[in-house]
């Protein structure tokens, strides 16, 4: 810590660097600093460090809620007076605040790890905790300060900042195109982590930075007037090269200093690609080029589309100079599409990271051209919605998965076996269900036998353990691999659970096999084996099947109606509607308490109307052999409103078991209208009959199976 005099933070607080505070978050800071009940305040960092992250920001256009976060991230919290309540932050500066606490936690992750073997991990780990990502901009300029002022620490803690500064915020702010701050940040790292090196490229440069700085700008200011007198209008920039960067293209090239021809460089961007030529004439024509060192990305652009002119030449007093030429169109794809220079350089990233990337850049050049950054933070929500998730082994290593992916997923990342062998798992030092969906930041530990196997049930959507196909086909791999006895067996008795559930166990299978393309049901019980086919798309398509085969069976002593008679039904307001009648009771058979989806015919009854059943029903079936004149075909209605369904549960009676089954039939939107129990003896087990209210078949398939893997149910199935 550094004890700073409270005069001292006052007058920092009269710079120029606060003046874009507003005046309630002046007054926040200066009530912050008034409060410390101490003449010093103890900061995290001299106070130069301070003072040169605010210039940093304001150079950046930074707005006054970022330059009021980057202040009170600095200063110490006192804690409230007895009785009193502490200082209400708004929303905007409490988002930042919390953004840079969250980065602490990946600085610390990377003194954890070893030799950087996950820098993009970490880069990418950052930006997902992060809510606002102005955040980052302050995170920069804080550590550009930090890095001026690094001499004062001592060898091993100067070699820590600079080797964080090198692998995540150099990277972070090349590729936000914050290039004052990129090459400062990379030389200063370079300077710490290879002096040697560094001093003999500064030697060899044999001139000071600012010397090569007003070289450029006499190299601009002359191509300017001659471009200008050849008409051809151009944005020209410029600066030389910094130290890192030259070490870095003698790495890459393998040539030595002298070989290099664009230590020097200017970029010239002009309105179409007629004029980049134009312009090219013009430099050559102006500078001697030098031989073999001419690119036309423009005729021939690159693997990831950048287009652009390179050429090298003899500028003034003898010394190599490159220039860029290229249109504005071309510049901004470069800039921020895919041609973006971090890509090739750095490598690829996915699409939700590039989002993020692109919407600073934007926030950062509208805040420098005086606009309102509000519109674009106003649209983070919707525009940035992250696809990834970013979670920690208990080592510190990022493992990168996709948005709702488990701690099973997790697993199967880490290795196949270890998925293989997953028994349990803690996230954060709790223990949690296989099917835990990880949040970025998690920290995840895996439990594992010494032998084990995948559960077939992992396959099943609607249990929810694997998000990831990339899971799911290492699953489907390791049973592919056993032999079909075992395949036939375990698809059998899959199948079989489903259709019990559903009270649908007598089913024949046979014609729903050839839709899944299997020649027999013996194939069709492999693949439910295998995860090719889910036990819930064979029920659904047995249902399809009789409801299909009921459609046609209307009964011969039923009257056909003549071609211009009697006009149809209009459509009914009922669940269900009869063909060919209208205005009869309707109602749903107690005995089998059909759901829409399944197949279902109508049995007119004396006196209660038509009583609606399930077409393999035994009552419907013995009433129908008796009089088959009194079945009529129905179907299901389009107005919605609810279907009722008695469901049976066995289970093992524990503390909470009723609470957490009808909490999961809530949130799966479902209405509970009866519950009765029966206690089963000494055995400890306990037999529940709910009376439920349901949507659909679907609702009612997916409902089931997320009961029967509650904890301690044995049993979950739809009354026979």
């Amino acid at each position: 810590m550094f004890p700073v005099p409270r005069e001292a933070l006052l007058e920092l607080l009269q710079r120029p660097s606060a003046a874009v505070l507003p005046v309630a978050s002046r007054e926040l800071v200066a009530m912050r600093i008034a409060a410390w009940p101490e003449p010093e305040l103890p900061l995290q960092d001299p106070p130069t460090v301070l003072a040169d992250t605010l210039e940093t920001l304001v150079a950046l256009s930074a707005d006054g809620e970022v330059i009021a976060a980057a202040w009170l991230f600095a200063l110490p919290s006192p804690e409230p007076a007895p009785g009193g309540k502490p200082a209400v932050l708004p929303a905007g500066i409490v988002d930042l605040l919390e953004g840079q606490q969250a980065a602490a936690q990946v600085w610390a992750l990377h003194a954890e790890q070893h030799r950087g073997a996950n820098n993009e991990g970490l880069r990418r780990l950052l930006l997902a905790i992060v809510r606002d990502l102005r955040v980052v901009p302050i995170l920069l300029a804080r550590q550009l300060a930090r890095m001026r002022n690094a001499g004062l620490l001592e060898e091993s803690q100067r070699r820590a900042l600079a080797r964080l500064t090198r692998d995540i915020h150099a990277p972070l702010a090349n590729r936000l195109g914050i290039w004052q701050l990129k090459w400062e940040l990379e030389d200063l790292a370079f300077r710490y982590l290879e002096p040697d090196t560094y001093r003999q490229i500064a030697a060899q440069l044999d001139e000071k930075r600012v010397g090569r700085e007003r070289y450029i700008e006499a190299v601009k200011a002359t191509l300017r007037l001659e471009l200008a007198g050849h008409g051809i209008a151009a944005e020209i920039s410029g600066r030389p090269k910094h130290i890192y960067s030259i070490w870095r293209k003698m790495q890459r090239k393998q040539v030595s200093f002298d070989e290099l021809y664009d230590l020097r460089a200017v970029r010239v961007t002009v309105d179409d690609i007629a004029a980049c030529y134009a312009a090219l004439g013009v430099v050559h024509a102006l500078w001697a080029p030098v031989p073999s060192e001419f690119d036309d990305y423009i005729a021939r652009p690159k693997a990831n589309d950048y287009r652009s002119l390179h050429t090298a030449v003899v500028g003034p007093e003898g010394r190599t100079l490159e220039v860029q030429i290229r249109t504005h169109e071309m510049h901004a794809q470069a800039e921020l599409g895919v041609a973006a220079h971090w890509r090739y350089k750095e490598g690829g990233g996915d699409r939700a990271f590039d989002r993020k990337i692109a919407w600073m850049r934007r926030l950062l050049d509208q805040s420098q051209e005086g606009g309102e950054g509000a519109g674009l933070a106003g649209d983070l929500d919707s525009e940035l919605v992250e696809d990834r998730v970013y979670v920690l082994t208990p080592k510190g290593e990022v493992i990168d998965l996709p948005h709702g992916g488990t701690v099973l997923d997790f697993a199967y990342h880490v290795h196949t076996m270890v998925g293989h062998r997953t028994r349990g798992a803690k996230v954060n030092g709790r223990i949690v269900p296989l099917n835990h969906a990880l949040r970025s930041g998690d920290r995840v530990e895996i439990m594992t036998s010494k032998t084990g196997e995948p559960r077939r049930d992992w396959l099943l959507p609607a249990n929810g353990f694997l998000a990831s196909g990339r899971s799911r086909d290492k699953v489907r791999a390791w049973f592919h691999k056993l032999d079909r006895a075992r395949n036939l067996q375990a698809g059998r008795e899959l199948l079989e659970k489903e259709l019990k559930r559903l009270g649908l166990h007598h089913a024949d299978l046979s014609g729903v096999a050839k839709k899944f393309h299997a020649e027999n049901v013996e194939e069709l019980h492999i693949q439910v084996a295998l995860g090719d086919v889910g036990p819930n798309q064979v029920v659904r398509a047995l249902h399809e099947e009789q409801r299909a085969a009921a459609q046609p069976a209307t009964p011969s002593s039923l009257p056909l109606r003549k071609p211009g008679g009697r006009k149809p039904a209009p459509p009914s307001k009922s669940r269900f509607t009869v063909e060919g009648v209208g205005n009869l009771l309707v109602q749903l058979a107690r005995c089998c308490q059909p759901v829409p989806g399944e197949a279902i015919s109508g049995y007119l009854t004396r006196g209660r109307g038509v009583s609606v059943h399930r077409t393999d029903c035994t009552a419907f079936q013995r009433l129908a052999a008796a009089n088959p004149q009194r079945v009529l075909p129905v179907e299901w209605g389009q107005t919605g409103g609810g279907y009722e369904v008695d469901v049976q549960v066995r289970a093992i009676d524990r503390k909470w078991l009723l609470k957490d089954i009808t909490t999961l039939i809530a949130q799966e939107d479902a209405h509970v209208l009866g519950i009765n129990s029966d206690q089963a003896g000494a055995s400890g087990r306990v037999h529940l009959r709910l009376r439920l209210k349901v949507a659909d078949f679907g609702q009612l398939s997916t409902l089931l199976g997320k009961l029967d893997a509650l904890p301690g149910v044995e049993e979950a199935r739809r009354s026979a």
